[in-house]
């Protein structure tokens, strides 16, 4: 396999921030077979944090859905046993209020010592969104995201709101115990739509697409940023992707097909009819579209690799190879504005280990534990800040 021309010194070529994933709906060795399962338990998930926070990972994902303990839980109780893990958690528009979604995000916040991070999800199944009592259609939830997020980021930033809008009314609405981070946790998104790319481009700070392309996903990028900038704001980027990494190439790609082995072509079909009816996601759409169809052609792109996509739903491709071929893909994605790339692999903890031992090198990744004060935040300037914020609120 070709490879390209080492990349100048430039921000492109600088080390990437890596996140890992937290498995809560279960984790296991093999796709679409009960061998070697492993059971969604929190011991397993703090293992996996534990391990990730020792290895020099900037934070993690926690899913969110019915097949998932609930990340704002989990994250709570990861959260106190590590020390510098950021968490990325699901907020869910339509699901909670944005005061509720407020008073939570705080509490978490000071919890973590400011290690939390927002991942806003509008949901793209409509099955799945009625279950827990959501009934609008595809563009009508991105309005609700819009007006949520209005009403969230003024109550964490201090502000005293009233508000009457289509989708929610708040009366005298305020936050007596503040965030860490201000003016409030970073707010991360991802949504391929029109609507979806507006809402990212008012709101957010970190865009994430699934691993396309890089020619395709560039497009889309820009549309993006060039919305972003259309109302004076800068958006950084993240890639959500999975990785098979091994020593060498051959290695890999045996991994790769060891993976999705026990699939069958009945699970293959089934599984990909669901995604193109049940779902609404244009994004899940755009995944779906990279399927060649053919389980023996499943490489796309230069060591992107389409086989988890047959079987599971959102993020569906793997950089699969030893760990230049996989740096040197990381840095085409650089090239193009990635700056964070958020990793899981199977099963997931010893995939980490994989990762950190023989990606992070090559990477310039520094893994190396960093002393626990480096990321505790001062607790005198935050209760100071509390007791001056519940004084206002009570005047």
């Amino acid at each position: 396999m070709s490879h390209p021309v080492p990349l100048p010194a430039t921000p492109a070529a600088q080390s990437p921030n890596i996140f890992w994933f937290i498995p809560t709906h279960g984790d296991g060795a093999y796709l679409g077979s009960e061998t070697r399962q492993r059971p969604p338990e929190f011991a397993y998930f703090r293992e996996v944090a534990q391990a990730v926070d020792r290895l020099g990972f900037k934070g993690v994902l926690l899913p969110t859905g019915q097949s998932c303990e609930d990340s704002w839980i989990t994250a709570a109780g990861l959260a106190t046993a590590t020390e510098r893990l950021k968490f990325l958690v699901a907020l869910r528009p339509g699901v909670t209020t944005p005061a509720f979604a407020a008073r939570q995000a705080a509490a978490l916040d000071r919890l973590s010592d400011g290690r939390l991070l927002l991942n806003v999800v509008v949901g793209g199944h409509p099955a799945e969104l009625a279950a827990d009592g959501i009934f609008l259609d595809h563009d009508a939830r991105y309005a609700q995201a819009d007006e949520f997020l209005s009403i969230w980021r003024d109550l964490v930033a201090g502000k005293t709101v009233d508000h009457t809008g289509k989708y929610y009314r708040v009366e005298h609405g305020r936050l007596d115990f503040p965030v860490v981070q201000q003016p409030h946790p970073p707010l991360w998104f991802g949504g391929s739509s029109e609507a979806g790319h507006e809402v990212a481009a008012e709101h957010t700070s970190v865009y994430l697409s699934w691993g396309e392309p890089p020619h395709i996903l560039k497009d889309k990028l820009a549309d993006v940023q060039a919305r972003a900038a259309k109302r004076g704001r800068k958006l950084k980027f993240g890639l959500r992707i999975h990785f098979i990494v091994r020593e060498t190439e051959a290695e890999a790609w045996a991994a790769a097909d060891r993976l999705i082995s026990q699939v069958s072509d009945e699970q293959i079909e089934s599984a990909q009819k669901r995604f193109k009816v049940e779902m609404d996601s244009v994004g899940q759409a755009r995944m779906a579209a990279l399927q060649p169809g053919d389980r023996n052609k499943l490489e796309i792109a230069p060591n992107l690799w389409a086989g988890i996509g047959l079987v599971r739903r959102g993020a569906g491709t793997a950089l699969v190879g030893d760990p230049k071929s996989v740096a040197a893909r990381i840095r085409e994605y650089q090239e193009i504005g990635i700056e964070t790339f958020i990793g899981s692999g199977y099963p997931h903890l010893e995939e980490a280990y994989r990762v950190a031992e023989l990606l992070f090198p090559e990477l310039g990744i520094d893994g190396r534990r960093r002393k626990v004060s480096d990321n505790i935040v001062n607790e005198f300037a935050v209760g100071s800040h509390l007791a001056e914020r519940r004084r206002a609120a009570v005047s």
